[in-house]
Parts: C-alpha cells; structure tokens; sequence
C-alpha cells in the first residue's frame, strides 16, 4: 500500500530485506532505492560573510521561481542538484555566515531530497513522535516524564507488572519493550477492550504478547468483594450460543413461511401457466433451496466463531482474574485521562507490599487529592508529587545554545511504596501506640499545655 510521510508518498516493497538504519532514495514511481554513499561536493562556502545583518528577507533574492524548480524536478533532475542550482541562482548566499549557510543547505536538502531513513521502533522514538504530533492521545505524556515512570516503577524482567493507561498503547509498550517478554502483564482498560495502537507500532514478536493479559475495570469491584466467579465466565457462552440458534433458527422459520407464501399462487393464476413459465418457477425453487442450505452453513459457522472467540475471551478474563486474585504483583503504573484517586485506591489492593507505584497526570490537583487519601489510608511509604523542567540544548561546534521553543510542562508523576496495611487497630489504639513511642520530653511538653 501507499505510504505517505513528510509530503512523500512511497511504497515499502523494497525494503523488505534490508536492515534496520538503511537510507533510501525515493525514485520518481515512489518506489524505494537504497542510497548509495557518495562523497558530497563541496559547495563554495568559502566565500562567507561576517554579519549577517544587512541581509533583507525581501523575497527577491532567489532567481529562480517556483515553476522553474517544478520544471528541474519534471526533467528528473535529483534533488541535490536542484539544491546546487538554488545555490548557485541565491544572490545573498555569499553574504551569509558560515553558520547561516550550512542551515540554508540542509533546510534544503530537507524540501528537495526525497531521503528516508527507516529506523527500529523504539520507546523514545515512539512516545517523541506521539507528544510532537498527536501529544492529545498520550494525555500530553512526554518522554523524559515516561521515562521516569519506567524508572520509579521498577521496571525489568521477570516482573508482574499492573498497568491502566489511556495512552493508545504507548505506556505498555514501553513497559513490555523494557521486560523483553519475560514476566506478565495485566492491563486494565475501561469500556469493551483495550487500545493498543502505539503497543502494535513496537513491532514486538508473538512471545511478547503470550503473557499480557487484560482486565475491565468495571469488574474490579466484584473481583475484590469475591463475587466475580469462574461459574458464571463458563455458563455465559453457552447460554449467548443457544440464545443466537434460537433466534437463527426463528428467524429461518420465519423467513422460509414467508417465501412459501411469497411463492404460492393464486388458483386462477395457476391455470395460465405455460409449460415453460413452469420450467423457470422449477429452477427458481431450485436455486433458492440451495441459497438456502447455503445461507443455513454459514450461519452454523458464523455462531461456531463466536462461540470459539466468547470462550476464548472468557479464558483469557479467567486467566486474568486468576493472577490479579494472587495479590501479589510487583508494580503498579496509572497513566489515565480519569481521576487517579478511585483507581489507585481500588489497583492498590493487588499489589504486594514493598512494591513500587506510579500515577501520571497532566494536572496537579487531582494528585494532589489522591496524596491526601493516601495518607489518610496508610499502607504507603515515600509519597513523592514531582514535575519536571525539561529544555532541549542544540549541541554544535561553536554553535552550542538552548532551543527557543520548549514545552511549558510534562505533567505530574505520584509515587511511592506499598506497606502491610494494618487494619485490625483502631484509630484510638493507633493514637494511643503513638503516644507512647513518643520521647519522653515531647511527651511532658504535651501534657503541660492547657486545654
């Protein structure tokens, strides 16, 4: 099929084969051809000016006009000597810095050469092309914030991980890409099932996916008061399966007492009928018999799939149930456009204690409101709200200086670790523990104060 990136429309048939980090030029039928490595003319750059100061953007300083290029590239003139030409037809070229003109010749490059580098998918590259283009569907989620969330949520192999995000797949493909296939992960998604357009970017082999597991967070709630069971994932099926033979076999009836009441004639017409007018009828009749044993097949067939894939997808949601029951996962990372406080609250209970947690937000203040129910919970240590200040530097050789744009912000990031939650003392013991443990002095000190 046809590509199109960057203005360019190509076909990928070509590159099939080649390895990843190949650059290809783009041939005039959109067809790819690996770039041989030719050394680059040297263009007279010599000739460089001091300031660049006197220089007007007027629009006049390039001769030739926008016809004449598209008449160099209907010749099949390449884009480097398109680019020469601009060069060479540019009347404040020369009165440019060297710096100046360097950047000239590579925005150029950039207009006119159809190059294109096919590189390996990876996080970083993913999650900066998705927060520069479509950053809406990664909840504004940049990718020095994402790599921190691998980082606090400890991620590696062997683990089992919990993930609820609303990025289009990006957060667990980053957390896949980081366990390299070893270990499980549950991901919990809200509504019929879960988005992973970004996760299928990754280009992850079939090993990665046989320990990803998913989970609706409408019945989390029913998991944890216990009456999420197993009977109802097997009866579920079967009953949808005979439900849909029943009104396939209803409808079938229907329609068949409706064609042998559309077929029937009247008494007087039937004596009018010719010899040949009863040869056709006969064919007619024969046809629609066998269009309808056809019709019969693939209705059998049709409800045998979806009785395969309701019992597949009720295993996976059994296998899911089963791990999540274990109460023992080793992370746990919300990246969702809802409010983190009944998502937390609710996922905390799944993981073990002494395990790491991450939620991210675009905003600060519902963070803010889970931290205060967090700690009127317990059960975490080392509650952490953090944001972070990034600014990308441009590094070049005497040109080496901070970017004029940057983002005004990556969002916000709670963390913190999970503890045994003791729930048999109450509040009064608890107070009354406290008091105790308290230096003797503090303790004067509280006693002497009046009421």
């Amino acid at each position: 099929r046809k590509i199109t990136f960057e203005k360019q429309w190509f076909y990928l048939d070509n590159a099939i084969g080649h390895i990843y980090g190949t650059t290809f030029e783009v041939t005039s039928g959109g067809n790819l051809q690996p770039k041989q490595e030719v050394e680059e003319t040297t263009t007279e750059t010599k000739e460089a000016g001091t300031d660049n100061r006197n220089i007007v953007d007027d629009g006049k300083s390039q001769k030739l006009t926008h016809d004449d290029i598209k008449a160099l590239k209907d010749k099949g003139i390449k884009g480097q000597e398109i680019v020469q030409q601009l060069i060479e037809n540019s009347t404040t070229f020369r009165d440019k810095t060297e710096f100046a003109q360097d950047k000239y010749i590579k925005k150029k490059k950039k207009k006119y050469e159809a190059v294109i580098t096919i590189v390996k998918p990876s996080t970083r590259i993913l999650s900066t092309m998705y927060y520069a283009r479509e950053p809406g569907k990664i909840n504004h989620l940049r990718y020095d914030t994402l790599a921190q969330m691998l980082t606090l949520g400890n991620i590696h192999a062997g683990n089992k991980m919990i993930v609820m995000e609303t990025c289009s797949g990006l957060v667990l493909g980053a957390v896949m890409e980081r366990m390299g296939g070893y270990g499980s992960i549950i991901q919990m998604y809200p509504g019929g099932g879960p988005v992973r357009a970004a996760t299928s970017c990754f280009g992850f082999p079939k090993p990665f996916f046989d320990n990803l597991h998913e989970f609706p967070l409408s019945k989390v709630q029913s998991l944890l008061s216990g009456t999420f069971t197993t009977e109802t994932l097997h009866a579920d099926p079967e009953e949808n399966a005979l439900g849909e033979e029943e009104s396939n076999g209803l409808t079938e009836e229907k329609q068949t007492s409706l064609q042998e009441t559309e077929e029937e004639p009247a008494p007087e017409a039937a004596m009018e009928i010719n010899p040949t007018e009863e040869q056709d009828a006969m064919d007619v009749n024969a046809e629609d018999g066998e269009f309808k044993e056809n019709k019969e097949k693939e209705n059998k067939e049709n409800v045998r799939e979806k009785q395969i894939k309701q019992w597949e997808r009720r295993k996976k949601l059994q296998e899911a149930a089963a791990l999540l029951r274990e109460k023992n996962a080793d992370g746990l990372i919300v990246a969702s456009k809802f409010h983190p406080t009944p998502l937390l609250l609710s996922l905390l209970e799944f993981v073990a204690p002494s395990r790491p947690f991450v939620v991210y937000c675009q905003y600060k203040e519902p963070l803010l409101d889970c931290y205060t129910k967090l700690r009127e919970r317990g059960g975490v240590i080392n509650l952490k709200l953090s944001e972070t200040w990034l600014r990308n530097y441009q590094v070049l050789p005497d040109r080496s200086h901070p970017k004029l744009t940057m983002s005004g912000g990556g969002g916000y990031l709670l963390s913190g670790i999970t503890v045994v939650l003791d729930k048999g003392k109450s509040d009064s013991s608890n107070s009354e523990a406290l008091k105790m443990e308290e230096p003797s002095s503090k303790r004067c000190k509280l006693q002497d104060l009046p009421c």
